[in-house]
């Protein structure tokens, strides 16, 4: 999930969250229907803004490739590093 989406569903829990307390919502089947009319408003308003609706959004990339990724450089830094250390000074 990338920023944006993750942006927007914090959004969306954050303001279910402030409207179940706000109404003192204590029925399961209540609550269910406020999350899923805060998440259609949600949607409505990312759409009428011109933004990228959720499921259009590009997949972020995956974390173990991002570690890799990582690990792949810092091995390489370390080994310039190393090889720059066992140059003879001239």
């Amino acid at each position: 999930m990338g920023s944006t989406e993750l942006a927007a569903n914090l959004f969306r829990a954050t303001q279910t969250e402030e409207k179940l307390r706000r109404e003192n919502v204590r029925s399961k089947e209540v609550a269910n229907r406020i999350h899923d009319e805060v998440g259609r408003k949600v949607r409505r308003t990312i759409h009428e803004l011109g933004g990228t609706m959720p499921e259009n959004l590009p997949v972020a990339e995956s974390i173990k490739k991002v570690e890799s990724r990582e690990k792949k450089r810092l091995k390489a830094e370390h080994k310039k590093i190393v090889e720059h250390k066992s140059k003879p000074e001239a």
